[in-house]
């Protein structure tokens, strides 16, 4: 809901405090707005939606004596922002296009005080984020109060464009204020340059109506001449508002000229045209200024029309998977800003701070690693994370297999994986997945190791299937495909593990994957960890991998110690209780985990505990990089010695980082508290009523029946849901990654006019993997958002042009 319009200025007014002369300040910003001189004299409107104080003293008197157009709503509903914003859009649409226009939004009280919900003023209207101007506060304490306005509404991403404060000669605030921001504004980068506005002191109260009215009126029309410093502020806030204008509209153009993005192919983007500029980003949504296409050669430009610049964009992606509790989230921003000012940076080895330990000891015992991690490994991201886990594991496996055998000193340890599996862009992490677009490529790409043809679940034509497209011996598969499939009364069959260990389908994943084990031992490859993305790989095409699949294949690396110590030439060594057996297991749960899918670990469901895990992401509710490894007692082990070349010696300056794990500590009770508190329980009732058994092991924001709707619908080859992530495999015979389909057939979704939500209409901003469109949700998206989005998925993919 941004509004930055070209033929209406819209500023808010907040106060310092209470009686600061807000209201004032807004009078006298109108009237000089009504006659600053420009052609074509503008309208000017005054709103303020919440109002304090008795009848008689309204505030919007004043206004009314100087024939402004007074805005203001009337009535209050539950849905005060969506109310308030559709109110200046009604305005905005009203007024000619071809004139200037001006608006203030004026606030109550000070920057905290609260709306009749509650909620503080600066939360309740960031989703606007309207450029400020700041009354400052006059009076004793004053300098404090105004800079600690100033800086709540910077930490909450408004721009502060002008503080206005009055000459008070006593206190003379307005001298120190000065000078604060003049430094500011040319020792800072952050937030607009501030404009401030030294305004002479209001005429005290008179006793008499006509007289206070009359001294009142005076003072108004003095601060609206040509000369007074009122004008100043009018035409900087007029100036102000062109530049933010011309700044986003050159953004597209110099991002061609100077940024190369990853996963992008530059050769294919046509112009400005293909660049979203986000201008801010709160909740769900981002504020985003569309470049529309160039009109043709042989037409004029196009009239600027009244909509605003900026329009909402749902964030279907959730930036690329990160975020959990929505962008611009405040208790992240004051985690960060806390321990930014607390520590800054600190060096970490042979050291300790608090939100480092803590995150250690809370994703150890009682997080994602309860019960069988005993260290930590910090790192940057979700790919380092992985380099730190494969590492760990193939020094452990070779510590294990080879120091009791000299055949196999210079064989190369190789990974177990699944076909499809992504585990970052740094060149161990892609050495661990089978060559495929994202690796193939690179010239020092050397896959090392096997991977396993993939089993997956999903709604195809109404039905849960489980299949697979290679030969499985056992199974009614294609003589010429190889495609076999197996159907299922609910999902929730397929996810109830333990209940199908002993079904004949885990038997054929048992027999082929021991088949496939002792071949490759037999044809001279070594191993030295199993890695698996367990629930849903993700960048391989958002394959919901049969959970039963995952559990047999660790079963049974874990049951062939003796076959990997042959593949090494040595004996199989006596194990001590609790450590790894047959290969170390990596879980990389940079994606699926903390919720993602519904579960803070995929030992939920598999019943299976890694000896490694990685997680990231969501680690930080997706405010900034940070990743953990989880590591059991004997693979931390493996690197005691007295020799320090024996330690893991892998880092980065940034490990630990205090910013990041404070941020992470904050985001891991938020999560903790949605589970606890039954934020997820609309979903997890929907998705247990579709159960015929009751019981449901998986839940997920999007309902059973949508997810079940959209696999008959003739375009959809399958579609699923887990958590928060929902995928939709279109009917492509060429398929894969390079194919466009799902980007061309769902590209109506970017589009807002097409949309039609009684009356809050909003596109929707989306990644597609070739043929796979796929959408992802904070964990606090509202339902109603959700739902909105189903209408609109199903809609787009129902059109003709689709």
């Amino acid at each position: 809901m941004p509004h930055l319009y070209r033929h209406l200025q819209v500023h808010q007014i907040f106060g310092a405090n209470t009686n600061v002369g807000k209201t004032i300040v807004s009078m006298a910003l109108c009237r000089s707005s009504t006659r600053d001189g420009r052609a074509n004299c503008p309208t000017v409107f005054y709103l303020k939606p919440v109002s304090t104080g008795p009848p008689n003293e309204a505030d919007d008197r004043a206004s009314a004596s100087a024939g402004l157009e007074n805005g203001s709503p009337h009535t209050f509903d539950r849905h005060f922002i969506e109310s308030v914003s559709r109110h200046i859009a009604g305005i905005a649409k009203s007024l000619p296009s071809d004139r200037r226009h001006a608006m203030f939004v004026e606030t109550a009280g000070g920057v905290h005080s609260p709306i009749p919900s509650g909620t503080t003023q600066a939360e309740a209207y960031r989703p606007l984020r309207l450029p400020i101007i700041l009354v400052g506060d006059s009076n004793l304490g004053g300098i404090s109060s105004t800079i600690s306005a100033f800086e709540s509404l910077l930490l909450r991403g408004y721009d502060v464009e002008s503080l206005l404060v009055f000459k008070e000669d006593y206190y003379r605030n307005w001298e120190y204020l000065t000078e604060w921001v003049a430094k500011r504004n040319r020792e800072s980068t952050v937030g607009a340059k501030v404009h401030v506005g030294v305004l002479p002191k209001p005429p005290e109260r008179k006793p008499d109506p006509a007289e206070d009215f009359e001294a009142t009126e005076q003072y108004y029309n003095r601060l609206s001449q040509p000369e007074s410093p009122m004008q100043e502020v009018v035409d900087h806030l007029a100036k102000s508002h062109r530049r933010r204008i011309e700044e986003l509209e050159s953004m597209p153009g110099r991002t061609l000229q100077h940024v190369w993005w990853p996963f992008v192919q530059h050769a294919t983007v046509k112009g400005p045209q293909d660049v979203t500029v986000i201008d801010s980003a709160h909740r769900d949504n981002f504020d985003a200024a569309l470049s529309p296409p160039p009109p043709p050669p042989e037409t004029s430009s196009p009239t600027p029309g009244t909509d605003s610049i900026l329009q909402p964009l749902f964030d279907g992606s959730a930036s690329w998977w990160t975020q959990s509790v929505g962008h611009a989230n405040t208790s992240l921003t004051l985690a960060a800003s806390y321990a930014s000012g607390r520590y800054g940076h600190v060096i970490f080895p042979l050291g300790s701070h608090q939100p480092a330990l803590q995150l250690a000891e809370r994703l150890i015992t009682k997080g994602p690693g309860r019960d069988w991690a005993a260290k930590a490994f910090f790192s940057d991201n979700g790919s380092t994370g992985m380099e730190v886990a494969l590492k760990m594991a193939i020094r452990s496996a070779k510590l294990r297999y080879q120091s009791s055998s000299q055949v196999s000193a210079k064989k190369e340890l190789g990974v177990l994986g699944l076909k499809g599996s992504y585990h970052g862009d740094t060149i161990g992490a892609m050495d661990a997945c089978e060559g495929g677009v994202y690796n193939a490529a690179v010239e020092w790409y050397k896959g090392r190791g096997f991977w396993f043809d993939v089993p997956t679940v999903g709604f195809k034509g109404g039905n849960v299937v489980v299949s697979g497209e290679w030969k499985l011996p056992g199974t009614s598969s294609s003589q010429d495909t190889g495609v076999w499939s197996e159907h299922f009364a609910s999902v929730h069959h397929v996810y109830r593990v333990d209940e199908r260990l002993n079904s004949k389908l885990a038997n054929l994943y048992r027999a082929h994957i021991q088949d496939t084990l002792e071949r490759l031992i037999d044809e001279g490859h070594v191993f030295g960890a199993l890695v698996i993305e367990p629930l849903i790989m993700g960048a391989g095409g958002m394959l919901f991998v049969d959970p039963l699949f995952h559990r047999v294949l660790i079963d049974t690396v874990r049951s062939n110690g003796r076959l990997f110590s042959k593949a090494f030439g040595s004996s199989s060594p006596p194990l001590e209780e609790g450590s790894w057996k047959g290969l170390p297991v990596i879980y990389d749960e940079v994606f699926t985990g903390l919720y993602r899918a519904g579960f803070l670990s995929a030992t939920s469901i598999l019943k299976a505990n890694p000896d490694i895990s990685v997680f990231a992401k969501i680690l930080t509710g997706g405010l900034l990089p940070l990743s953990v490894t989880l590591a059991s007692q004997s693979i931390y082990d493996s690197f005691l010695s007295p020799n320090k070349v024996d330690a893991l010696l892998h880092g980065h300056s940034y490990t630990a980082n205090p910013v990041g794990c404070a941020v992470a500590n904050e985001s891991l009770s938020m999560l903790e508290t949605m589970d606890q508190s039954g934020t997820w329980q609309t979903s997890k009732k929907l998705w247990k009523e579709a159960s015929e058994e009751g019981a449901a092991p998986v839940w997920s924001v999007w309902s059973p029946s949508f997810v079940k709707d959209l696999s008959g619908l003739g375009q959809v080859e399958e579609s699923m849901a887990l958590g928060t992530v929902l995928a939709i495999r279109l009917r492509d015979q060429s398929g894969g990654y390079s194919s466009n389909l799902a980007q061309r057939t769902l590209s109506q979704l970017t589009s807002a006019s097409s949309a039609n939500n009684g009356g809050s209409a909003i596109g929707v901003h989306f990644r597609t993997l070739g043929n796979v469109a796929y959408f992802i949700t904070s964990l606090n998206t509202p339902g109603e958002a959700t739902s909105a989005l189903h209408s609109r998925i199903l809609d787009v993919l129902q059109s003709p042009q689709s």
